[in-house]
């Protein structure tokens, strides 16, 4: 019987409705934290929602002004500038409310924080599980959040709720991942606790010791331990071995099902980073990556992955949080230019061209290099060959 059928068989209808489904899916009902741990449980998705929250929770979250010419300049005097990047309530730092909320994204679809003002001044955004939270909606539009704190109701107006959805089909709720890949967690879940059940329970030894003789049970014993003393634990490994009375060892190999089987796990979890759009290589598995293309599976990353996720975040801040009096000059952005640069070599070479083409000063480079300016850096070259098309003439 081969691994895939004894699987099969292991999770049979009845055992999974008994011991995953009501976990994960929560026996229809709203998910609950239960649903959030059983899934954490499974090793890929853990890595794939810590490796996408940590990295969008450590970029600079700015705000900044629009300037008149089109360009733009931190807003350090502004409220929202502290607030969003060091300290966005009294609990949490910057960092781990967003890694907070991004991990409700990634498993339930939804994440809210509930926005406390001062007057027009926003104080604190406090994060709410989603599990606390009902919407109540009326044709499509959202009439408000009803909160349930210690088993108290509290309806909160839209406006004083951040909401950043996920993946939405009804424009109003972000579609629970938990929910719709279930069927790829389910099935990780059940090989994760299968490989977990064999070794517990698995009795294949590692090495056979053959003996021509017949040996009763008192002298086996004796070989045992005799054997496992001698060479047994790291401290041994190596050892020369002297065998007598025609003996020989003979080490127990992986079988073909015991093959098949690790290739299912592996299949698995790059199904699972498949589904959060992360390259396998960040969650451990080098199968298919080779050193000329991690690069460009880790840009990849950040483009197709780590980017919209932080587009979701920054559009629904500017709607929520920024006040509608301050919406055509005040924006807020993540700084994504660390996680897109290349290695030394490309990266000066992309300064070499910049900086001849006139585009980028020395001060410009020193700042994406993390350095400080230079007295003189903020100097701009003008290529000498440059006409302009429209007279003709040289610039």
């Amino acid at each position: 019987m081969s691994v895939l059928t004894r699987l099969t068989n292991w999770i049979a209808p009845r055992e999974v409705r008994s011991w995953f489904l009501p976990e994960l899916m929560g026996q229809g009902q709203t998910q609950s934290a239960s649903t959030e741990d059983g899934a954490l449980r499974v090793a890929a998705v853990y890595a794939c929602v810590r490796v996408i929250s940590e990295t969008v929770a450590s970029l600079p979250l700015i705000t900044y002004t629009r300037l008149p010419n089109g360009g733009k300049q931190r807003a350090e005097n502004h409220p929202l500038y502290e607030l969003l990047r060091i300290s966005p309530n009294t609990e949490q730092t910057s960092l781990e409310w967003r890694e907070q909320m991004l991990a409700h994204l990634l498993l339930r679809g939804n994440a809210y924080s509930r926005i406390v003002r001062r007057g027009n001044t926003v104080s604190e955004l406090i994060p709410i599980t989603p599990d606390q939270v009902d919407v109540k909606t009326s044709n499509g539009a959202i009439l408000g959040y009803e909160i349930r704190i210690d088993g108290r109701p509290e309806l909160i107006a839209p406006s004083d709720m951040l909401h950043v959805r996920g993946l939405s089909t009804d424009g109003v709720m972000g579609r629970s991942v938990l929910r719709d890949a279930s069927d790829a967690f389910n099935s990780s879940k059940a090989a994760q606790e299968y490989g977990r059940r064999v070794l517990e329970n698995d009795a294949t030894p590692g090495m056979v010791l053959r003996h021509p003789g017949t040996l009763d049970e008192e002298a086996a014993q004796r070989l045992r331990k005799s054997w496992q003393s001698m060479f047994g634990g790291p401290r041994n490994a190596g050892r020369t071995a002297v065998l007598e009375e025609g003996m020989s060892v003979e080490k127990v190999q992986m079988t073909a099902e015991d093959l098949q089987f690790l290739d299912t796990r592996r299949l698995q979890r790059q199904e699972i980073a498949s589904i959060y759009r992360v390259p396998p290589h960040l969650i451990g598995d080098l199968s298919a990556s080779s050193y000329s293309n991690i690069e460009q599976q880790s840009i990849e990353f950040v483009t197709h992955c780590v980017r919209p996720w932080c587009v979701r975040i920054e559009q629904a801040l500017w709607k929520k949080v920024v006040t509608p009096a301050d919406r055509k000059s005040v924006f807020v952005e993540f700084t994504l230019d660390g996680l897109m640069r290349g290695d030394t070599q490309s990266r000066y070479l992309a300064y070499q061209i910049g900086r001849q083409a006139g585009f980028l000063s020395v001060n410009d480079i020193r700042s994406f290099e993390n350095m400080n300016p230079i007295d003189g850096g903020d100097r701009y070259l003008e290529p000498l060959n440059m006409v302009d098309v429209s007279g003709g003439g040289q610039e």
